[in-house]
């Protein structure tokens, strides 16, 4: 016992002890946030005695997840039975692999990332933008509506098409058993409502549950912990207001507002002192989110003393920008800081390119996390696809994009007529190629195509029928029945490729060493759950979005892009007091120095613009100048807002509905109720 308290302050102590009922632990940013849950975590365990597998631990991304967890069992010794820590979507994995049969569904399902996502949707339909259909499709799952909901809820004619391809789409995940990352959490809460008594054994099961990063949490997952609460309340969140800055995909700060509410009885704790940054840093992060009005208050003490004042860099353009932070990152470099402990950081993804270039010209090395990841690149994806065939034949999604790679003289067409062929066989594309007779074969596509095909399917399953026997040959024999390479034979970028693919081959392998009973499926489900900061790994400096560098920390910060329009993004539906915390955790990663850069004009969509410094610069402290006014967010009678639809429209009306405010607007003369959310304020 002493061991677990030995390292915390009082309020974290506090926290750790309170161990029934609801618990709502406000962590500002570098407080000790992580070794206060798992202090929590080995205290239940190891004083109270709650064994290891009543536990529930959720957090959002799998970097968070193994670093808990490596902490966690570093505090409990060898367990058992290990508590159960991982992100949100593997426990509704992990859920759905036990239950999923439940509703009718095999158990060996495979997760489809997002571009998977999008090429299914693509091939239902390619007038709508596929990445309006997606995102609606998102929305409809974690609003629990099914596809005929969906179509109920369209008034118009362009969202009745999306509810349609919804519903096709949904057909294609069914019958080619896939699940996407929303499936995860929606068929989970899916299965738990419709099913009761598993509600309840579940929740008997998980009697002690903590959540991390509650500010990000969405309705869904709100419903979903809900759900896991049906036979206690011993729920225990952490988590910052002031870093809830994943609003435009979902996230309600409404659930750590308002948790009170949502859980009776809740005990609240604050951990204000932080540990990370030095004073100067807390000093004007502190300033600038005072100016937030919808914030529960809390303000971070610095516990390492002074250290350098802000530094503030101000350059004509971008070049000059690009110039300046490339001098001051060679300095820090040749003074002995290592490359890994430097970040430059922007709210805008496009502002890289110059200081990119700015790097390159001074041979200075770096990481774009959010680039393309590994597991997107072409030659990555082919190699999935092969894996996704092997595990489940029907996959046609996957069957179709290695049909004809490498090269067997299937084009477009061809593989067109044989899915056409298919789909009227009721069949996929595998059995119908399978059960088919050369010369009905023969009739869709050349004599010697067909025998190709036939080809095919047989090494598929030579291949398959070695994956039972020993997974970790597998990947070698799938590479000399297929000469997979050979794809790329001859591309400028061969070399390239091929290396991806060795490397690829190597993490396939190490995959088997360390989990030896573990089959196909199980490996490509980890592939999905990957997340941006996985990345960031190796000896080199970092660029990253500031929403990419979430949860991170570095001894140097660079932020670039302190402009009017830039940070704080106005307009476009934007608001401004997550943007203001967007400035505060981006603040905040920063341990030793902090450096914010503005530029007066920048290149940008086509043309140069002069620009405006940020209002963050004033709110913070480091300058003087008039403050900025700035409206309610809330709509209002009179306010000026665009739908997707029907365009601009007036406010005539607010009302609340639900968790929402429902819009009563003017458009041309014909006055219509909308969801506030559905509209962009102008």
């Amino acid at each position: 016992m002493q061991k677990i308290f030995e390292k915390l302050n009082e309020s974290q102590s506090q926290a750790v002890k309170q161990s029934e009922g609801p618990v709502l632990i406000l962590a500002g940013a570098g407080s000790g946030k992580t070794t206060t849950i798992v202090s929590r975590l080995a205290y239940l365990i190891q004083v109270l005695g709650i064994p290891a597998s009543n536990t529930l631990t959720l957090t959002f991304t799998n970097k968070a997840a193994k670093e808990m967890r490596e902490r966690a069992l570093s505090m409990i010794g060898d367990a058992s039975y290990p508590p159960l820590l991982c992100t949100f979507h593997k426990f509704g994995l992990l859920f759905l692999k036990f239950h999923i049969h439940l509703l009718n569904r095999q158990n060996n399902f495979v997760v489809i990332d997002t571009d998977d996502k999008k090429r299914i949707i693509k091939k239902i339909n390619s007038e709508i933008p596929t990445p309006l259909i997606a995102s609606e499709i998102s929305r409809y799952k974690n609003s629990l509506l099914t596809p005929d909901d969906a179509y109920k809820q369209a008034e118009f004619f362009n969202y009745q098409q999306i509810a349609k391809i919804y519903e096709e789409y949904e057909t294609y995940l069914r019958e080619n058993n896939l699940v996407d990352f929303d499936d995860l959490i929606a068929l989970t809460y899916r299965l738990l409502d419709e099913n009761p008594e598993l509600a309840e054994a579940t929740s008997k099961k998980y009697n002690y549950i903590m959540i991390d990063e509650y500010q990000d949490t969405n309705e869904l997952q709100l419903k979903l912990l809900q759900k896991l609460c049906t036979s206690h309340n011993n729920i225990c969140v952490v988590g910052d207001d002031d870093q809830s800055i994943y609003g435009w995909r979902g996230a309600h700060i409404r659930n750590i507002m308002e948790f009170h509410e949502d859980f009776a009885g809740t005990s609240i704790f604050k951990l204000e002192n932080n540990y990370r940054s030095k004073e100067p840093i807390l000093k004007v992060a502190n300033a600038l989110i005072e100016h937030n009005r919808s914030r529960l208050g809390k303000k971070l003490i610095p516990t390492r003393g002074g250290g350098e004042d802000v530094t503030i860099l101000n350059s004509y353009d971008e070049n000059e920008e690009a110039r300046k932070i490339a001098a001051n990152i060679k300095k820090l470099l040749d003074s002995g800081v290592k490359p890994n402990d430097i970040a430059i950081l922007y709210r805008v993804n496009v502002l890289s390119r110059s200081i990119e270039e700015g790097l390159n010209r001074s041979r200075i090395a770096y990481k774009l996390v959010g680039g393309l990841r590994f597991y997107d690149r072409a030659e990555i994806k082919d190699l999935i696809s092969y894996i996704r065939i092997i595990t489940n034949f029907h996959d046609d999604f996957s069957f179709k994009r290695v049909a004809n790679k490498p090269k067997r003289g299937l084009g477009k067409a061809s593989i067109e007529k044989i899915e056409l062929a298919a789909h009227s066989a009721s069949s996929s594309i595998y059995e119908y190629i399978k059960t088919a007779s050369l010369a009905e074969l023969e009739a869709l596509v050349k004599k010697k195509n067909a025998k190709t095909l036939k080809d095919f399917i047989k090494n598929l399953e030579e291949v398959s029928r070695v994956a039972t026997e020993s997974t970790y040959e597998f990947i070698d024999v799938l590479e000399e029945t297929f000469k997979l390479k050979n794809i790329y034979a001859g591309m400028v970028d061969e070399a390239e490729r091929v290396l991806n693919m060795d490397e690829f081959y190597g993490l396939f392998r190490d995959f088997v060493k360390k989990s030896p009973e573990s089959g196909l499926d199980e490996f490509l489900n980890e592939l999905t759950l990957q997340s941006e900061q996985d990345q960031v790994e190796g000896e080199s400096i970092y660029m990253m979005s500031i929403h990419a560098s979430k949860g991170l920390e570095f001894d140097h910060i660079f932020i670039i892009g302190l402009e009017e329009g830039f940070l704080p993004l106005v307009g476009d539906g934007s608001d401004l007091e997550e943007e203001r915390r967007l400035g505060y955790v981006s603040f905040t990663r920063a341990k030793e120095t902090l450096t914010l850069s503005h530029a007066l004009s920048r290149f940008y969509k086509g043309r140069r613009s002069d620009l405006e410094k940020s209002r963050f610069f004033n709110e913070s402290g480091l300058c003087e100048g008039s403050l900025k006014l700035e409206k309610n967010t809330a709509f209002k009678k009179g306010d000026l807002v665009r739908h997707k639809i029907f365009g601009t429209g007036r406010v005539t009306g607010v009302a609340k509905s639900g968790r929402e405010f429902k819009l009563n607007i003017n458009f041309a003369g014909t006055s219509r109720d909308i969801l506030a959310s559905f509209v962009e304020r102008l």
